[in-house]
């Protein structure tokens, strides 16, 4: 059945190249698909990719029936050895039902920061703790986990999440720093957090569920996640996932967002943007720096999730590509030439895979640009 509503676009200069492209051969009759497709950006294909099966790795990061290894860092590349931490614990997940006290809540919890170096990326070899857990009483004393690393002016910046025990559901994680003069450590920790939740939510009651709210707060109100720190413009821009006090699930799925907090110097003080959040989707923090702009690998939650975004500022995000099946949990190849290719930084790296819901292994993914679509024998354009 045809409406007789007027369904025209008049707004819009309707070029005849945009048309054709689109398959549009009558403007006057517009559906609302139709029109979102003529609002959408010209960025070319350039920023596409897909991404091949992860495959696991060998040696010391194989699969360890008993040991959870999750959430890789970012890689780097140091005397022709590649670097990576993670978060390492041991044993079953019991959730908020057993021993709080004593037992896992989450795989991440109850975990210290380990590395691995390795001469190909595929065999690596764990050298030990790189962080651990602060002493009782302290802001870190329950898990110190989730770490990215940055490398700046021949020093070495490791950030991540920590909790504080009792591990309870509405416990308000942070954020940790800990500087090195090598990638083999020492490692100093800095004595307090460099980020905190917004103190601007309000809790509905004495029960411990994070659901109950009288006043959400800020988009990071409950939790301040998967830290990483750019060196950016002169200043040093750490981006970060937000959770928010009674979080809901809207039709994009979790209401999951990211902000920036901005500092002078690698180890602050990082104060929040105003402009925060700068996504309205994600979940794991995965950016890069190409061509003067800041790129955005958002995932799994939200209604732009699957998607690379880019921003020329880094604070104003812009989708440049719809994707599939993005790795969970992305440690980047720093050493990669990312000025290559927008997408050159994701060609491999690591990631993590869910074994069962006990045990997490680090596996590595691949990925290339897809610029066209030809079968098995046919000669492309």
């Amino acid at each position: 059945m045809v409406s007789n509503t007027e369904n025209t676009f008049s707004e819009v200069k309707l070029s005849k190249s945009k048309l054709d492209s689109l398959g549009i051969t009558n403007a006057q009759f517009l559906s609302a698909a139709s029109k979102r497709a003529l609002d959408w950006p010209e960025v070319g294909n350039q920023w596409f990719v897909e991404f091949k099966e992860v495959k696991p790795l060998m040696g010391d990061l194989a699969y360890e029936e008993g040991v959870c290894r999750r959430d890789p860092s970012a890689v780097i590349k140091h005397n022709n050895t590649y670097y990576v931490w993670y978060s390492k614990s041991l044993g079953i997940t019991q959730g908020f039902a057993g021993d709080i006290e004593n037992d896992k809540v989450f795989p991440w919890d109850h975990c210290d920061i380990w590395y691995a170096t390795s001469k190909d990326g595929w065999t690596w070899n764990e050298q030990g703790v790189a962080v651990s857990r602060g002493e009782k009483g302290s802001f870190d004393d329950r898990s110190v986990f989730t770490a990215e690393i940055m490398q700046y002016e021949g020093k070495y910046y490791l950030s991540y999440q920590t909790v504080k025990s009792p591990y309870k559901v509405r416990v308000k994680n942070q954020v940790g720093l800990a500087w090195s003069d090598s990638p083999d450590g020492p490692w100093h920790k800095l004595p307090e957090p460099i980020l905190s939740p917004a103190d601007n939510g309000v809790w509905l009651g004495e029960e411990d569920n994070r659901f109950k709210v009288e006043k959400k707060g800020d988009f990071d109100s409950h939790k301040v996640h998967d830290p990483c720190i750019l060196p950016y413009r002169g200043k040093f821009y750490l981006y970060y996932k937000g959770e928010q006090m009674g979080e809901e699930i809207t039709f994009g799925g979790r209401q999951i967002r990211h902000g920036v907090a901005i500092a002078d110097h690698p180890l602050g003080p990082y104060v929040k943007s105003p402009y925060n959040p700068v996504s309205n989707s994600g979940h794991e923090i995965c950016v890069w720096q190409y061509d003067g702009g800041i790129a955005s690998l958002i995932t799994t939650d939200g209604p732009e999730k699957n998607t690379i975004q880019w921003a020329p500022d880094g604070i104003n995000f812009e989708i440049v590509a719809s994707i599939q099946n993005p790795p969970h949990a992305i440690g980047l190849n720093r050493s990669a030439d990312t000025e290559n290719n927008p997408t050159e930084i994701l060609r491999w790296g690591l990631t993590h895979i869910y074994n069962n819901d006990d045990y997490q292994s680090i596996h590595r993914f691949s990925s290339y640009n897809k610029t066209s679509h030809t079968a098995i024998g046919e000669k492309g354009a």
